[in-house]
């Protein structure tokens, strides 16, 4: 079983993200994930853009995956989000950035954007590893 199949199959169990959402994991690495989903229009506000919720939901997922995959488990303990601006393609990409790797901390940077290349979003999140 490839790595993709094993963080596949361990974070499917994350039923929000996955089955309400429609998320899915595209590729991992050490301490990077990219995961995408597509845009219908249950992820749509009343003006036809993405809600904020969906983009966060997004970033959250792809931290978690980054952070806990071979890693010691991780939860989100602050997020920051800056919505740069509106989705214009049909696909939401987002992309994980280690910034910082402590001791009991970690420091990550999301990407979102859409397949054409438009920015959506930047989020960090400080991530706190916990005992195993």
């Amino acid at each position: 079983m490839t790595d993709l199949e094993k963080a596949r199959e361990f974070f499917g169990g994350d039923l929000y993200a996955t089955k309400m959402t429609g998320i899915q994991i595209d590729e991992i690495g050490e301490h990077y994930a990219c995961c995408s989903l597509e845009i219908t229009r249950n992820h749509q506000n009343a003006y036809g853009g993405v809600m904020g919720g969906v983009v966060f939901t997004l970033a959250d997922y792809t931290f978690a995956v980054s952070s806990n995959f071979n890693q010691p488990k991780t939860v989100s303990v602050t997020s920051q989000i800056n919505f740069i601006g509106m989705a214009k393609g049909k696909r939401l990409i987002s992309k994980s950035t280690l910034i910082k790797d402590g001791r009991s901390t970690c420091l990550y940077g999301i990407d979102i954007s859409d397949e054409l290349g438009t920015k959506v979003a930047f989020i960090t999140i400080t991530g706190m590893k916990l005992n195993k």
